[in-house]
């Protein structure tokens, strides 16, 4: 007999080799029919799992985040099965389950038309009423060649697990078999309501050199009231898009001229980001950062010396051929090696640092096609980033205080509450992808723990999200559709200022390599104008407002007064428009207010006369009377605050 430990330390006994499914329904029914994966210790497993011996249970649900997955994992084998069933001809890549639901590619002659769509949502539908039980099973890598021989993306996953001396494993349902991992439900039949929700392309592997594949997404819930849920807040997303109201705000603009990836800022969004801007290197001058300005590219020689050429090469634009030009150059796609110039400037001592460097810095990265969204990922953006320059024992109290910066940049913009954070480590059954040994990548990963837990923090771990030199804290904003991008990043480095021989004079006289933290204080400021879009619905917070007030005079005759107010208020520093065209009051209010401004001030003889002005805010409406200096008054503190209303 085996104890499990289940759910507020229950334990009961039962025998060794026993299914975790098993234990589920031993539990009661309500949870068998729920039970989605199950996690062993830390580990997630499939329902299936034999149970050898004394564990600590936990039956996972759709409520579990890797639940879940479970689920939207087995809706994919369902989508898998029912295109293998209508397109004999089809050739299968992969189907994950992604944040909010699945997606599954496939290799087609033509891609998938709406029509198409509701004509696999119907064959799913006749695959879940069947209720195929879903059967896992382990082949050598020679037997899993055989099994796949007529998929090539199959193929190409084996190829790659082959030479681990580890069985292939696989699930089956009915007549439909793929290659995967898992965990899975028991079967079909607990798919009970999905959707397909769009058909587009994408690339294997993300690469544009390789296959361009049908990729279907689709998402799926225990109950049929949950996805209608589900499908709402979706068009309501919509409407956020910053993609939708950025464009329809005049905050910017794309052409095909300039290319994919390269968005043009209209006066509106650079204002934004200009306050953005100012607000940060303010803050960051407050808090001792020292302003650099570096170039826009550099030799390959930098490159080669920081790693970023053997490790990120692709990812940037090279300027010239190695092959043939004496001197090859690149954009940059950091700024770490350029600042690191400055501390290079002359010999330092240890009273020198801490020594942080902060920068508005403009940078280039070659992303795909596919992975480019709007302001959310583009090929030349600005980025608010900074490099601390430490001493050992000062490296923990460093990083606090970064962190500290990070998230008062987050709470004046009203984004905290949104963020979430992820300890990103190396991956060491992949380290041609790292600088550094293996004992250099655990003591920097040891120290960044001990310091997350030091601050209290809460934290996922993920492995392969590292940088090449050294692990990293991300924060972490999911946009108005539910994906997850690093907002913000703080990284330790132990390895970089040894290969570049920065030193500093130690308190004994000695040379000393000093750490570095890599950091951002907001981040890329187009992906946080995006998010701050899709936030606010595009009424983004008075102090970051391009127009902050719209005066609408009512007719002609007030339009010399209405200058005077316009004056009065520029000369308060606040940002003001006159809207003087020979257009009704009513229709200058609805402009003002589809324009997400602030405040307007309507002027009319009677204001005149009494000399004041009437107030309506854009939330609020009507606010009546008040003088112009108490009109001021209320501006200025709402924006000097930055008030969030």
């Amino acid at each position: 007999m085996i104890k499990v430990t289940l759910k507020g330390g229950v334990v009961k006994e039962y025998e060794a080799g026993i299914s975790v499914l098993e234990i589920a329904k031993d539990l009661g029914a309500g949870l068998y029919k729920a039970a989605c994966a199950a996690k062993i210790g830390d580990k997630v497993v499939d329902l299936r799992t034999p149970v050898t011996e004394d564990c600590e249970l936990a039956i996972l649900t759709f409520d579990d985040e890797q639940g879940k997955k479970a689920f939207w994992h087995t809706a994919s084998h369902v989508l898998a099965q029912a295109v293998k069933r209508l397109f004999p001809s089809a050739k299968f890549a992969i189907g994950p389950a992604i944040d909010g639901g699945f997606y599954y590619d496939f290799d087609v002659e033509k891609p998938f038309t709406a029509e198409d769509l509701l004509k696999i949502e119907a064959e799913m539908k006749k695959i879940v009423k069947e209720g195929i039980p879903l059967e896992r099973f382990e082949l050598e890598p020679a037997d899993a060649l055989e099994l796949m021989k007529d998929e090539p993306f199959k193929l190409e996953l084996i190829q790659e697990h082959a030479g681990k001396g580890e069985k292939i494993s696989f699930f089956k349902q009915g007549d439909f078999t793929d290659l995967c991992a898992g965990p899975h439900l028991p079967d079909t039949s607990r798919i009970k309501a999905f959707k397909l929700t769009s058909s587009t392309g994408a690339y294997w592997r993300g690469d544009s050199k390789k296959a361009m594949l049908c990729r279907v997404y689709g998402t799926a819930f225990p109950k049929a009231s949950e996805l209608e849920a589900h499908l709402t807040a979706i068009e309501e997303a919509k409407k956020r898009d910053h993609n939708k109201i950025g464009r329809e705000l005049e905050y910017f603009t794309t052409s095909d001229m300039i290319g994919q990836g390269l968005p043009i800022m209209l006066p509106k969004g650079a204002r934004v980001i200009q306050q953005l801007q100012r607000f940060v290197e303010d803050e960051e001058e407050r808090r001792g950062y020292l302003l650099t300005k570096t170039p826009l590219m550099a030799k390959s020689d930098l490159y080669k010396v920081s790693g970023h050429w053997d490790h990120y090469k692709d990812g940037m634009f090279v300027l010239g051929d190695e092959e043939k030009d004496d001197e090859v150059f690149a954009l940059r796609p950091m700024t770490c090696p350029f600042q690191y110039q400055v501390f290079l400037n002359r010999m330092r001592s240890y009273r020198d640092l801490p020594m942080r460097l902060g920068e508005t810095s403009t940078l280039f990265r070659n992303e795909s096609s596919g992975e480019m969204h709007g302001l959310i990922r583009v090929r030349q953006f600005t980025i608010s980033e900074g490099h601390l320059i430490v001493r050992p024992e000062q490296l923990e109290e460093e990083f606090r205080g970064c962190v500290e910066l990070a998230n008062f940049m987050l709470e004046t913009v009203g984004l905290k509450e949104d963020a979430s954070y992820r300890f990103s480590k190396w991956d060491p059954n992949n380290k041609d992808k790292y600088e550094g040994t293996t004992e250099q990548w655990e003591t920097a990963q040891a120290q960044m723990r001990k310091i997350l837990d030091h601050l209290g923090m809460e934290y996922t771990e993920e492995e392969g999200e590292a940088a090449f030199y050294g692990p990293k804290l991300d924060i972490q904003l999911k946009n108005v559709h539910g994906k997850e991008d690093t907002a913000i990043t703080v990284q330790i480095d132990m390895m970089l200022a040894k290969k570049f021989g920065m030193e500093y004079v130690d308190t004994d006289g000695s040379k000393t390599t000093p750490y570095i933290i890599h950091r951002t204080s907001l981040g890329c400021y187009e992906r946080t104008l995006a998010l701050l879009i899709e936030k606010y619905a595009g009424a983004l917070p008075m102090w970051m407002m391009p127009t902050q007030v719209e005066v609408l005079p009512i007719g002609e005759r007030q339009h010399e007064a209405a200058k005077e107010i316009v004056a009065k208020l520029k000369a308060a520093g606040i940002r003001t428009e006159l809207d003087d065209r020979n257009e009704k009051i009513g229709y200058k209010i609805r402009e003002a207010q589809m324009e997400k401004t602030p405040y307007m001030i309507v002027l009319g003889d009677k204001e005149i006369e009494n000399n004041v002005v009437a107030v309506r805010n854009r939330k609020e409406g009507d606010m009546g009377t008040m003088s112009l200096d108490a009109f001021i008054a209320l501006a200025k503190e709402e924006i000097e605050t930055k008030a969030i209303k």
